[in-house]
């Protein structure tokens, strides 16, 4: 009986310990929390692109032994908006979702793409990287990823979920998209940039027109 007790002890303290690993190794991270302009401002590279190849790779072993998959995008890029000065020919992410693999459509469609560089130069993607159909970008995203998203690096844009809600200094601006419409990427993530002024606070920007040196905290075309 005694023997049997240690033996359930010992095999549950296993699959604990596996479980753990699990997920450990799950996907895990706050893309719903985080504003386009703060994903462009992050990224090493954030460039316009489609997938004209994709294949399984080896891209070694884990302190295992074990070989460690990922997925290669071949990638035509159309435009390059931050990043490296020689184009992105490949794009390379992990083999699943669960483990934060993207799955991108070898179909003609467009992407804009956010990334990491690698010490070797690759570029490498997850599900925590701001990726979206170039179609589906509001034309005020598609204006800010060349001038205003870059304006406003300097700020920080705080996501408010319930009230009270208030900003911690003049450089911050308040993202209340989930408080007023309960969508994570709402008015404000379609519509405006947080940008810095000359006095060196930030305010939501909003106008088809590059800033003007000084404006309101909403400003509309």
């Amino acid at each position: 009986m005694t023997w049997t007790a240690n033996s359930c002890f010992v095999t549950l303290a296993i699959l604990f310990l596996w479980r753990g690993e699990e997920v450990a190794e799950a996907c895990s991270c706050s893309r719903y929390n985080v504003h386009p302009q703060e994903k462009f401002c992050s990224s090493d590279v954030v460039i316009r692109g489609k997938v004209v190849g994709v294949q399984e790779v080896d891209a070694g072993n884990d302190i295992y032994g074990n070989p460690i998959k990922r997925i290669k995008y071949d990638i035509k890029q159309i435009k390059m908006f931050k990043g490296p000065s020689d184009d992105v020919e490949a794009i390379y992410t992990a083999p699943t979702s669960a483990v934060c693999g993207v799955t991108l459509e070898k179909n003609g469609k467009e992407y804009l793409i956010t990334g990491k560089l690698k010490d070797d130069g690759t570029m490498h993607i997850t599900l925590c990287d701001f990726i979206q159909p170039w179609d589906e970008l509001s034309e005020t995203q598609k204006k800010s990823l060349t001038q205003r998203y870059e304006m406003g690096c300097g700020c920080k844009i705080t996501r408010c979920t319930s009230i009270p809600c208030m900003v911690s200094s003049p450089a911050e601006c308040l993202w209340t998209d989930w408080l007023i419409e309960k969508k994570v990427y709402g008015g404000q993530a379609k519509h405006f940039a947080c940008i810095k002024r000359s006095d060196d606070s930030c305010a939501w920007y909003r106008g088809s027109a590059p800033p003007k040196k000084e404006f309101m905290d909403i400003e509309d075309p």
